[in-house]
Protein backbone atom coordinates (compact mmCIF):
# COMPACT_ATOMS: atom_id res chain seq x y z
CA UNK A 1 0.00 0.00 0.00
CA UNK A 2 1.11 3.55 -0.66
CA UNK A 3 2.14 5.54 2.40
CA UNK A 4 1.70 8.92 0.80
CA UNK A 5 0.32 10.62 -2.29
CA UNK A 6 3.20 11.03 -4.67
CA UNK A 7 3.59 13.76 -7.27
CA UNK A 8 4.98 12.33 -10.49
CA UNK A 9 8.01 13.94 -12.16
CA UNK A 10 6.76 16.44 -14.72
CA UNK A 11 8.75 17.90 -17.55
CA UNK A 12 8.01 19.89 -20.66
CA UNK A 13 7.57 18.09 -23.96
CA UNK A 14 10.63 16.15 -25.03
CA UNK A 15 13.02 18.41 -27.00
CA UNK A 16 13.33 17.48 -30.68
CA UNK A 17 16.87 16.77 -31.83
CA UNK A 18 17.83 18.59 -35.03
CA UNK A 19 20.16 15.97 -36.57
CA UNK A 20 22.09 18.84 -38.10
CA UNK A 21 25.37 18.00 -39.89
CA UNK A 22 28.13 17.32 -37.37
CA UNK A 23 25.74 16.69 -34.46
CA UNK A 24 26.31 13.76 -32.12
CA UNK A 25 22.77 12.44 -32.57
CA UNK A 26 23.16 12.44 -36.35
CA UNK A 27 26.27 10.30 -36.27
CA UNK A 28 24.77 7.90 -33.74
CA UNK A 29 21.57 7.48 -35.75
CA UNK A 30 23.39 6.90 -39.05
CA UNK A 31 25.61 4.31 -37.40
CA UNK A 32 22.65 2.55 -35.77
CA UNK A 33 20.63 2.60 -39.01
CA UNK A 34 23.47 1.02 -40.99
CA UNK A 35 24.03 -1.62 -38.32
CA UNK A 36 20.35 -2.60 -38.23
CA UNK A 37 20.12 -2.47 -42.04
CA UNK A 38 22.88 -5.07 -42.29
CA UNK A 39 21.52 -7.34 -39.55
CA UNK A 40 18.55 -9.68 -39.62
CA UNK A 41 16.07 -9.60 -36.78
CA UNK A 42 13.70 -12.39 -35.78
CA UNK A 43 10.48 -11.05 -34.24
CA UNK A 44 8.53 -13.50 -32.03
CA UNK A 45 5.04 -13.33 -30.59
CA UNK A 46 5.16 -11.98 -27.03
CA UNK A 47 2.68 -14.00 -24.97
CA UNK A 48 2.96 -13.99 -21.19
CA UNK A 49 6.52 -14.90 -20.26
CA UNK A 50 7.17 -16.56 -23.62
CA UNK A 51 8.60 -15.35 -26.92
CA UNK A 52 7.02 -17.76 -29.38
CA UNK A 53 7.95 -18.75 -32.92
CA UNK A 54 5.75 -20.55 -35.43
CA UNK A 55 6.14 -22.48 -38.67
CA UNK A 56 5.09 -19.42 -40.69
CA UNK A 57 7.66 -16.69 -41.20
CA UNK A 58 7.12 -13.43 -43.05
CA UNK A 59 9.84 -11.24 -44.50
CA UNK A 60 10.66 -7.76 -43.23
CA UNK A 61 11.98 -5.35 -45.88
CA UNK A 62 12.33 -1.56 -45.99
CA UNK A 63 9.67 0.10 -48.20
CA UNK A 64 12.43 2.12 -49.89
CA UNK A 65 14.47 -1.02 -50.64
CA UNK A 66 12.01 -3.89 -50.81
CA UNK A 67 14.52 -6.34 -52.25
CA UNK A 68 16.64 -6.14 -49.10
CA UNK A 69 15.72 -8.34 -46.13
CA UNK A 70 16.21 -6.98 -42.61
CA UNK A 71 14.57 -9.90 -40.85
CA UNK A 72 11.44 -11.95 -40.36
CA UNK A 73 8.48 -12.11 -38.04
CA UNK A 74 6.45 -15.13 -37.06
CA UNK A 75 2.75 -15.24 -37.87
CA UNK A 76 0.48 -16.88 -35.35
CA UNK A 77 -3.02 -18.33 -35.53
CA UNK A 78 -6.18 -18.45 -33.45
CA UNK A 79 -4.52 -20.61 -30.82
CA UNK A 80 -1.97 -17.88 -30.13
CA UNK A 81 -4.71 -15.28 -29.70
CA UNK A 82 -6.40 -17.55 -27.16
CA UNK A 83 -3.08 -17.98 -25.34
CA UNK A 84 -2.55 -14.21 -25.33
CA UNK A 85 -6.00 -13.58 -23.84
CA UNK A 86 -5.41 -16.16 -21.14
CA UNK A 87 -1.96 -14.74 -20.38
CA UNK A 88 -3.50 -11.28 -20.02
CA UNK A 89 -6.25 -12.52 -17.73
CA UNK A 90 -3.72 -14.44 -15.65
CA UNK A 91 -1.72 -11.24 -15.16
CA UNK A 92 -4.73 -9.07 -14.43
CA UNK A 93 -5.22 -9.47 -10.69
CA UNK A 94 -1.62 -8.76 -9.72
CA UNK A 95 -1.28 -5.89 -12.18
CA UNK A 96 -4.56 -4.17 -11.29
CA UNK A 97 -3.77 -4.48 -7.57
CA UNK A 98 -0.33 -2.93 -7.97
CA UNK A 99 -0.36 0.61 -6.51
CA UNK A 100 -0.73 3.20 -9.24
CA UNK A 101 2.62 4.82 -8.52
CA UNK A 102 4.37 1.50 -9.10
CA UNK A 103 2.70 1.17 -12.50
CA UNK A 104 3.62 4.77 -13.22
CA UNK A 105 7.28 4.13 -12.42
CA UNK A 106 7.50 1.47 -15.12
CA UNK A 107 6.29 3.79 -17.86
CA UNK A 108 8.36 6.71 -16.60
CA UNK A 109 11.40 4.45 -16.76
CA UNK A 110 10.43 3.44 -20.31
CA UNK A 111 10.29 7.13 -21.24
CA UNK A 112 13.77 7.78 -19.85
CA UNK A 113 15.18 4.68 -21.54
CA UNK A 114 13.72 5.88 -24.82
CA UNK A 115 15.10 9.39 -24.32
CA UNK A 116 18.54 7.86 -23.77
CA UNK A 117 19.85 4.43 -24.79
CA UNK A 118 16.84 3.39 -26.90
CA UNK A 119 16.45 6.60 -28.89
CA UNK A 120 18.67 5.80 -31.87
CA UNK A 121 17.44 2.20 -32.05
CA UNK A 122 13.75 3.16 -31.99
CA UNK A 123 14.27 5.89 -34.58
CA UNK A 124 16.37 3.64 -36.83
CA UNK A 125 13.74 0.88 -36.64
CA UNK A 126 11.06 3.40 -37.65
CA UNK A 127 13.19 4.66 -40.53
CA UNK A 128 13.77 1.11 -41.74
CA UNK A 129 10.31 -0.33 -41.21
CA UNK A 130 8.17 2.67 -42.08
CA UNK A 131 10.53 4.64 -44.35
CA UNK A 132 10.47 7.81 -42.25
CA UNK A 133 13.12 10.48 -42.54
CA UNK A 134 15.27 11.01 -39.46
CA UNK A 135 13.21 14.04 -38.46
CA UNK A 136 9.83 12.33 -38.94
CA UNK A 137 11.11 9.38 -36.92
CA UNK A 138 12.42 11.70 -34.19
CA UNK A 139 9.15 13.59 -33.70
CA UNK A 140 7.18 10.32 -33.73
CA UNK A 141 9.10 7.34 -32.36
CA UNK A 142 11.16 9.32 -29.85
CA UNK A 143 9.52 12.59 -28.83
CA UNK A 144 5.83 11.80 -29.16
CA UNK A 145 6.19 8.42 -27.49
CA UNK A 146 8.20 9.89 -24.62
CA UNK A 147 5.50 12.56 -24.23
CA UNK A 148 2.73 9.96 -24.24
CA UNK A 149 4.43 7.95 -21.52
CA UNK A 150 5.30 10.87 -19.24
CA UNK A 151 2.21 13.01 -19.70
CA UNK A 152 -0.20 10.09 -19.45
CA UNK A 153 1.31 9.30 -16.07
CA UNK A 154 0.65 12.92 -15.06
CA UNK A 155 -2.93 12.64 -16.34
CA UNK A 156 -3.35 9.41 -14.38
CA UNK A 157 -2.35 11.25 -11.22
CA UNK A 158 -4.77 14.05 -12.11
CA UNK A 159 -7.61 11.58 -12.52
CA UNK A 160 -6.92 9.76 -9.25
CA UNK A 161 -6.85 13.10 -7.40
CA UNK A 162 -10.39 13.98 -8.47
CA UNK A 163 -12.57 13.07 -5.49
CA UNK A 164 -16.16 13.95 -4.56
CA UNK A 165 -17.21 16.25 -1.74
CA UNK A 166 -18.49 14.78 1.53
CA UNK A 167 -21.29 16.02 3.75
CA UNK A 168 -21.02 16.06 7.52
CA UNK A 169 -20.92 12.56 9.00
CA UNK A 170 -19.98 10.74 5.79
CA UNK A 171 -16.90 10.20 3.66
CA UNK A 172 -17.30 9.85 -0.11
CA UNK A 173 -14.53 8.32 -2.16
CA UNK A 174 -14.10 7.56 -5.83
CA UNK A 175 -12.08 4.52 -6.81
CA UNK A 176 -10.79 4.28 -10.38
CA UNK A 177 -10.88 0.60 -11.28
CA UNK A 178 -9.54 -0.87 -14.52
CA UNK A 179 -12.12 -2.42 -16.83
CA UNK A 180 -13.29 -5.94 -16.07
CA UNK A 181 -11.63 -8.09 -18.71
CA UNK A 182 -8.94 -7.40 -21.32
CA UNK A 183 -8.35 -4.65 -23.90
CA UNK A 184 -7.71 -5.39 -27.58
CA UNK A 185 -5.37 -2.86 -29.24
CA UNK A 186 -5.18 -2.69 -33.04
CA UNK A 187 -2.50 -0.30 -34.24
CA UNK A 188 -1.45 1.25 -37.57
CA UNK A 189 1.85 1.37 -39.44
CA UNK A 190 2.26 5.10 -39.66
CA UNK A 191 3.11 6.15 -36.10
CA UNK A 192 5.33 4.16 -33.78
CA UNK A 193 4.14 6.37 -30.91
CA UNK A 194 0.49 5.59 -31.60
CA UNK A 195 1.23 1.87 -31.67
CA UNK A 196 2.89 2.01 -28.25
CA UNK A 197 0.33 4.38 -26.73
CA UNK A 198 -2.68 2.31 -27.71
CA UNK A 199 -1.24 -0.46 -25.53
CA UNK A 200 0.36 1.62 -22.79
CA UNK A 201 -2.52 4.00 -22.05
CA UNK A 202 -4.97 1.29 -20.91
CA UNK A 203 -2.17 -0.65 -19.18
CA UNK A 204 -1.23 2.35 -17.04
CA UNK A 205 -4.71 2.31 -15.52
CA UNK A 206 -4.32 -1.34 -14.49
CA UNK A 207 -5.75 -3.00 -17.59
CA UNK A 208 -4.22 -5.92 -19.47
CA UNK A 209 -3.84 -5.85 -23.23
CA UNK A 210 -3.70 -8.05 -26.31
CA UNK A 211 -1.94 -6.06 -29.04
CA UNK A 212 -2.08 -6.67 -32.79
CA UNK A 213 0.35 -4.35 -34.60
CA UNK A 214 0.27 -3.78 -38.35
CA UNK A 215 2.51 -6.20 -40.25
CA UNK A 216 4.38 -3.25 -41.77
CA UNK A 217 5.21 -1.87 -38.31
CA UNK A 218 6.34 -5.11 -36.70
CA UNK A 219 10.03 -4.18 -36.62
CA UNK A 220 9.54 -1.07 -34.48
CA UNK A 221 6.80 -2.90 -32.51
CA UNK A 222 9.47 -5.43 -31.55
CA UNK A 223 11.64 -2.60 -30.20
CA UNK A 224 8.65 -1.26 -28.25
CA UNK A 225 8.25 -4.64 -26.54
CA UNK A 226 11.96 -4.74 -25.76
CA UNK A 227 11.67 -1.25 -24.26
CA UNK A 228 8.69 -2.16 -22.08
CA UNK A 229 10.32 -5.37 -20.88
CA UNK A 230 13.53 -3.57 -19.92
CA UNK A 231 11.47 -0.95 -18.06
CA UNK A 232 10.07 -3.76 -15.91
CA UNK A 233 6.61 -4.32 -17.37
CA UNK A 234 5.40 -7.63 -15.90
CA UNK A 235 4.81 -10.57 -18.23
CA UNK A 236 1.29 -10.81 -19.60
CA UNK A 237 0.31 -7.16 -19.13
CA UNK A 238 0.86 -6.42 -22.84
CA UNK A 239 0.87 -9.40 -25.19
CA UNK A 240 1.88 -8.85 -28.82
CA UNK A 241 0.37 -11.18 -31.41
CA UNK A 242 1.22 -11.00 -35.11
CA UNK A 243 -1.90 -12.64 -36.47
CA UNK A 244 -4.15 -12.01 -39.45
CA UNK A 245 -6.79 -9.45 -38.47
CA UNK A 246 -9.97 -11.51 -39.09
CA UNK A 247 -8.41 -14.51 -37.30
CA UNK A 248 -7.64 -12.40 -34.23
CA UNK A 249 -11.02 -10.68 -34.34
CA UNK A 250 -12.93 -13.95 -34.48
CA UNK A 251 -11.37 -15.02 -31.17
CA UNK A 252 -11.34 -11.64 -29.40
CA UNK A 253 -14.84 -10.46 -30.26
CA UNK A 254 -16.42 -13.75 -29.20
CA UNK A 255 -14.69 -13.84 -25.82
CA UNK A 256 -16.84 -13.04 -22.76
CA UNK A 257 -14.00 -11.09 -21.11
CA UNK A 258 -13.51 -8.68 -24.02
CA UNK A 259 -13.74 -5.26 -22.33
CA UNK A 260 -12.54 -2.67 -24.81
CA UNK A 261 -11.14 -1.87 -28.23
CA UNK A 262 -8.37 0.71 -28.72
CA UNK A 263 -8.07 1.20 -32.47
CA UNK A 264 -6.37 3.35 -35.06
CA UNK A 265 -6.89 2.44 -38.71
CA UNK A 266 -9.38 2.74 -41.53
CA UNK A 267 -12.95 3.91 -41.14
CA UNK A 268 -14.23 0.86 -43.02
CA UNK A 269 -12.52 -1.59 -40.66
CA UNK A 270 -13.58 0.34 -37.56
CA UNK A 271 -17.23 0.34 -38.62
CA UNK A 272 -17.03 -3.40 -39.26
CA UNK A 273 -15.53 -4.02 -35.81
CA UNK A 274 -18.15 -1.84 -34.13
CA UNK A 275 -20.91 -3.78 -35.88
CA UNK A 276 -19.32 -7.10 -34.85
CA UNK A 277 -19.12 -5.98 -31.22
CA UNK A 278 -22.76 -4.85 -31.33
CA UNK A 279 -23.90 -8.17 -32.76
CA UNK A 280 -22.02 -10.02 -30.01
CA UNK A 281 -23.10 -7.78 -27.13
CA UNK A 282 -24.96 -10.56 -25.30
CA UNK A 283 -21.75 -12.59 -25.09
CA UNK A 284 -19.83 -10.07 -23.00
CA UNK A 285 -19.57 -9.75 -19.23
CA UNK A 286 -19.81 -5.96 -19.57
CA UNK A 287 -20.41 -3.30 -22.24
CA UNK A 288 -17.07 -2.95 -24.07
CA UNK A 289 -15.48 0.47 -24.48
CA UNK A 290 -14.87 1.33 -28.13
CA UNK A 291 -12.25 3.98 -28.87
CA UNK A 292 -11.13 4.62 -32.43
CA UNK A 293 -9.27 7.13 -34.56
CA UNK A 294 -9.79 6.47 -38.24
CA UNK A 295 -9.57 8.35 -41.54
CA UNK A 296 -9.32 11.93 -42.62
CA UNK A 297 -9.75 14.15 -45.66
CA UNK A 298 -7.98 17.07 -44.12
CA UNK A 299 -8.23 20.57 -45.53
CA UNK A 300 -6.47 23.89 -45.80
CA UNK A 301 -8.99 26.70 -46.27
CA UNK A 302 -7.46 29.98 -47.42
CA UNK A 303 -8.92 33.49 -47.20
CA UNK A 304 -8.05 36.28 -49.61
CA UNK A 305 -6.16 38.14 -46.86
CA UNK A 306 -3.61 35.32 -46.45
CA UNK A 307 0.13 35.44 -47.07
CA UNK A 308 0.91 33.32 -50.15
CA UNK A 309 4.27 32.03 -48.96
CA UNK A 310 2.86 30.94 -45.59
CA UNK A 311 0.06 29.05 -47.32
CA UNK A 312 2.45 27.39 -49.75
CA UNK A 313 4.74 26.19 -46.96
CA UNK A 314 1.77 24.76 -45.08
CA UNK A 315 0.73 22.85 -48.21
CA UNK A 316 4.24 21.56 -48.92
CA UNK A 317 4.80 20.36 -45.38
CA UNK A 318 1.24 19.41 -44.51
CA UNK A 319 0.63 17.35 -47.63
CA UNK A 320 3.99 15.69 -48.23
CA UNK A 321 5.84 15.04 -44.97
CA UNK A 322 5.96 11.25 -44.49
CA UNK A 323 4.59 10.91 -48.02
CA UNK A 324 1.13 12.08 -46.92
CA UNK A 325 0.69 8.95 -44.80
CA UNK A 326 -0.59 10.80 -41.76
CA UNK A 327 -4.23 10.72 -40.72
CA UNK A 328 -3.88 14.48 -40.46
CA UNK A 329 -2.13 15.10 -43.80
CA UNK A 330 -3.50 17.95 -45.91
CA UNK A 331 -5.14 16.38 -48.95
CA UNK A 332 -7.41 19.19 -50.19
CA UNK A 333 -6.96 22.94 -50.29
CA UNK A 334 -9.20 25.86 -51.27
CA UNK A 335 -7.39 28.89 -52.70
CA UNK A 336 -8.91 32.29 -53.49
CA UNK A 337 -8.11 33.41 -57.02
CA UNK A 338 -6.43 36.64 -55.91
CA UNK A 339 -3.44 34.70 -54.51
CA UNK A 340 -3.84 31.19 -55.96
CA UNK A 341 -1.36 31.67 -58.82
CA UNK A 342 1.31 32.90 -56.41
CA UNK A 343 0.65 30.11 -53.92
CA UNK A 344 0.74 27.42 -56.60
CA UNK A 345 3.95 28.84 -57.99
CA UNK A 346 5.64 28.49 -54.61
CA UNK A 347 4.24 24.98 -54.08
CA UNK A 348 5.43 23.75 -57.48
CA UNK A 349 8.84 25.26 -56.78
CA UNK A 350 8.95 23.50 -53.40
CA UNK A 351 7.95 20.12 -54.81
CA UNK A 352 10.49 20.32 -57.62
CA UNK A 353 13.18 20.95 -55.01
CA UNK A 354 12.28 17.86 -52.93
CA UNK A 355 14.83 15.08 -52.93
CA UNK A 356 13.38 11.58 -52.78
CA UNK A 357 15.04 8.33 -51.79
CA UNK A 358 16.22 6.30 -48.81
CA UNK A 359 15.90 7.84 -45.32
CA UNK A 360 19.56 6.91 -44.82
CA UNK A 361 20.35 9.99 -46.93
CA UNK A 362 19.42 12.84 -44.62
CA UNK A 363 19.08 15.15 -47.61
CA UNK A 364 15.88 13.39 -48.69
CA UNK A 365 12.60 15.09 -47.79
CA UNK A 366 10.47 12.32 -49.35
CA UNK A 367 10.94 8.56 -49.10
CA UNK A 368 8.72 5.59 -50.05
CA UNK A 369 5.12 4.72 -49.27
CA UNK A 370 4.64 1.83 -46.90
CA UNK A 371 4.07 -1.19 -49.16
CA UNK A 372 2.99 -2.45 -52.56
CA UNK A 373 -0.78 -2.42 -51.92
CA UNK A 374 -0.52 1.24 -50.86
CA UNK A 375 1.66 2.02 -53.89
CA UNK A 376 -0.82 0.38 -56.26
CA UNK A 377 -3.82 2.11 -54.68
CA UNK A 378 -2.26 5.56 -54.94
CA UNK A 379 -1.10 4.87 -58.51
CA UNK A 380 -4.71 4.11 -59.47
CA UNK A 381 -5.75 7.54 -58.20
CA UNK A 382 -2.97 9.24 -60.16
CA UNK A 383 -3.92 7.38 -63.35
CA UNK A 384 -7.54 8.38 -62.82
CA UNK A 385 -6.59 12.05 -62.50
CA UNK A 386 -4.65 11.91 -65.75
CA UNK A 387 -7.75 10.71 -67.60
CA UNK A 388 -10.11 13.46 -66.42
CA UNK A 389 -10.99 16.71 -68.17
CA UNK A 390 -11.77 18.67 -64.99
CA UNK A 391 -8.40 18.19 -63.30
CA UNK A 392 -4.73 18.55 -64.16
CA UNK A 393 -1.47 17.58 -62.49
CA UNK A 394 0.69 20.65 -61.87
CA UNK A 395 3.74 18.75 -60.65
CA UNK A 396 4.57 15.12 -59.92
CA UNK A 397 2.34 12.31 -61.12
CA UNK A 398 5.03 9.70 -61.71
CA UNK A 399 5.73 6.53 -59.74
CA UNK A 400 8.20 3.64 -59.75
CA UNK A 401 8.42 0.53 -57.58
CA UNK A 402 11.44 -1.13 -59.13
CA UNK A 403 13.61 -0.65 -56.02
CA UNK A 404 11.27 0.99 -53.52
CA UNK A 405 7.65 2.10 -53.44
CA UNK A 406 8.34 5.61 -54.65
CA UNK A 407 5.53 7.96 -55.69
CA UNK A 408 6.31 11.54 -56.63
CA UNK A 409 4.61 14.22 -54.55
CA UNK A 410 1.69 15.22 -56.74
CA UNK A 411 -0.23 18.50 -56.85
CA UNK A 412 -3.59 18.44 -58.63
CA UNK A 413 -5.69 21.44 -59.67
CA UNK A 414 -9.38 20.84 -60.28
CA UNK A 415 -12.33 22.92 -61.42
CA UNK A 416 -14.73 20.52 -59.73
CA UNK A 417 -15.06 20.99 -55.94
CA UNK A 418 -16.51 17.46 -55.71
CA UNK A 419 -13.75 15.89 -57.78
CA UNK A 420 -12.99 12.36 -56.59
CA UNK A 421 -9.67 13.25 -54.97
CA UNK A 422 -11.30 16.18 -53.15
CA UNK A 423 -13.61 13.74 -51.39
CA UNK A 424 -11.89 10.37 -50.94
CA UNK A 425 -9.04 9.58 -48.57
CA UNK A 426 -5.92 8.65 -50.56
CA UNK A 427 -3.34 8.31 -47.77
CA UNK A 428 -0.44 9.21 -49.99
CA UNK A 429 1.52 12.18 -51.38
CA UNK A 430 -1.34 13.72 -53.39
CA UNK A 431 -3.10 17.01 -52.71
CA UNK A 432 -5.95 18.41 -54.78
CA UNK A 433 -6.58 22.16 -54.97
CA UNK A 434 -9.73 24.05 -55.89
CA UNK A 435 -9.71 27.75 -56.78
CA UNK A 436 -12.64 29.95 -55.80
CA UNK A 437 -13.76 33.55 -56.15
CA UNK A 438 -12.92 35.48 -52.95
CA UNK A 439 -16.48 36.79 -52.79
CA UNK A 440 -17.68 33.20 -52.31
CA UNK A 441 -15.71 32.66 -49.11
CA UNK A 442 -18.71 31.88 -46.91
CA UNK A 443 -20.24 29.49 -49.45
CA UNK A 444 -16.92 27.68 -49.80
CA UNK A 445 -16.76 27.23 -46.04
CA UNK A 446 -20.05 25.35 -46.30
CA UNK A 447 -18.57 23.32 -49.14
CA UNK A 448 -15.54 22.37 -47.04
CA UNK A 449 -17.84 21.22 -44.26
CA UNK A 450 -20.04 19.13 -46.52
CA UNK A 451 -17.56 17.61 -48.99
CA UNK A 452 -16.13 14.79 -46.86
CA UNK A 453 -17.46 12.20 -44.44
CA UNK A 454 -14.43 12.85 -42.23
CA UNK A 455 -13.80 15.43 -39.52
CA UNK A 456 -10.25 14.96 -38.30
CA UNK A 457 -8.04 18.01 -38.99
CA UNK A 458 -8.22 21.23 -40.94
CA UNK A 459 -6.90 24.75 -41.01
CA UNK A 460 -7.85 28.30 -41.91
CA UNK A 461 -5.36 30.83 -43.23
CA UNK A 462 -6.35 34.49 -42.91
CA UNK A 463 -5.08 37.81 -41.63
CA UNK A 464 -8.66 39.07 -41.44
CA UNK A 465 -9.86 38.20 -37.92
CA UNK A 466 -13.51 38.30 -38.93
CA UNK A 467 -12.74 35.65 -41.53
CA UNK A 468 -10.98 33.53 -38.91
CA UNK A 469 -13.97 33.76 -36.58
CA UNK A 470 -16.42 32.92 -39.37
CA UNK A 471 -14.35 29.88 -40.37
CA UNK A 472 -14.07 28.71 -36.75
CA UNK A 473 -17.85 28.83 -36.45
CA UNK A 474 -18.84 27.36 -39.79
CA UNK A 475 -16.24 24.58 -39.57
CA UNK A 476 -16.98 23.83 -35.93
CA UNK A 477 -17.79 20.18 -36.63
CA UNK A 478 -15.52 19.70 -39.65
CA UNK A 479 -12.34 19.00 -37.67
CA UNK A 480 -11.52 17.76 -34.19
CA UNK A 481 -8.13 19.45 -34.48
CA UNK A 482 -8.43 22.89 -36.07
CA UNK A 483 -5.47 25.11 -36.88
CA UNK A 484 -5.34 28.84 -37.49
CA UNK A 485 -2.56 29.96 -39.84
CA UNK A 486 -0.75 26.62 -39.66
CA UNK A 487 -0.66 23.27 -41.42
CA UNK A 488 -3.17 20.71 -40.14
CA UNK A 489 -0.49 18.25 -39.00
CA UNK A 490 1.94 17.98 -36.08
CA UNK A 491 -0.26 17.70 -33.00
CA UNK A 492 1.84 17.64 -29.82
CA UNK A 493 0.91 15.51 -26.80
CA UNK A 494 -0.41 17.72 -24.01
CA UNK A 495 -0.70 20.74 -26.30
CA UNK A 496 -3.12 19.64 -29.02
CA UNK A 497 -5.00 16.51 -27.87
CA UNK A 498 -5.70 14.56 -31.03
CA UNK A 499 -8.87 13.10 -32.53
CA UNK A 500 -11.87 13.83 -34.70
CA UNK A 501 -15.51 12.86 -35.07
CA UNK A 502 -17.89 11.93 -37.89
CA UNK A 503 -16.14 9.28 -40.02
CA UNK A 504 -12.83 10.04 -38.30
CA UNK A 505 -13.54 8.27 -35.02
CA UNK A 506 -14.79 8.66 -31.49
CA UNK A 507 -12.75 11.82 -30.74
CA UNK A 508 -11.44 10.54 -27.41
CA UNK A 509 -8.36 12.76 -27.69
CA UNK A 510 -5.14 10.80 -27.41
CA UNK A 511 -2.60 12.85 -25.50
CA UNK A 512 -5.03 14.01 -22.80
CA UNK A 513 -6.81 12.73 -19.70
CA UNK A 514 -9.93 12.27 -21.85
CA UNK A 515 -8.55 9.12 -23.46
CA UNK A 516 -7.47 7.64 -20.13
CA UNK A 517 -10.97 8.10 -18.71
CA UNK A 518 -12.21 5.55 -21.23
CA UNK A 519 -10.10 2.81 -19.63
CA UNK A 520 -11.46 3.06 -16.10
CA UNK A 521 -14.66 1.97 -14.40
CA UNK A 522 -15.16 4.23 -11.37
CA UNK A 523 -16.61 2.93 -8.11
CA UNK A 524 -18.22 5.33 -5.66
CA UNK A 525 -17.77 4.45 -1.98
CA UNK A 526 -19.83 6.12 0.72
CA UNK A 527 -18.89 5.54 4.35
CA UNK A 528 -21.24 6.67 7.10
CA UNK A 529 -19.54 7.22 10.45
CA UNK A 530 -22.58 7.05 12.74
CA UNK A 531 -25.40 5.09 11.07
CA UNK A 532 -29.06 5.79 11.87
CA UNK A 533 -30.78 3.62 14.49
CA UNK A 534 -34.42 4.57 13.84
CA UNK A 535 -36.24 4.41 10.53
CA UNK A 536 -38.58 7.30 11.44
CA UNK A 537 -37.99 10.70 9.77
CA UNK A 538 -38.98 13.98 11.52
CA UNK A 539 -41.86 14.58 9.10
CA UNK A 540 -43.62 11.54 10.56
CA UNK A 541 -43.94 13.23 13.97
Amino acid sequence: MAKGFFNVPFNDNEPVNSYAPGSKEREELISTYKKMYNEQVEVPLYIGDKELTTNKKKTLSPPHDHGHIIGHFYEGDASHVKQAIQAALNAKEAWSNLPWHQRAAIFLKAADLLAGPYRARMNAATMLAQSKTCFQAEIDAACELIDFLKLNVAYMQQIYMEQPDSASGIWNRLEYRPLEGFIFAITPFNFTAIAANLCAAPAMLGNVVVWKPADSQVYSAHVIMELFKEAGLPDGVINMVTVDGPVAGDVVFNHPDFAGLHFTGSTKVFKHLWKTIGNNIDKYRTYPRIVGETGGKDFIMVHESSNAKEVATAISRGAFEFQGQKCSAASRAYLPTNISKEVLGYVVEDVKSFKQGSPEDFGNFITAVIDEPAFDRIAVYIDYIKEQDDAQILVGGNYDKAKGYFIEPTVVLTTNPKFRTMCEEIFGPVITIYEYNPSDFEEVLDMVDQTSEYALTGSIFAKDRYAVELACKKLENAAGNFYINDKPTGAVVGQQPFGGARGSGTNDKAGSHLNLLRWISPRTIKETFVPATDYRYPFLG
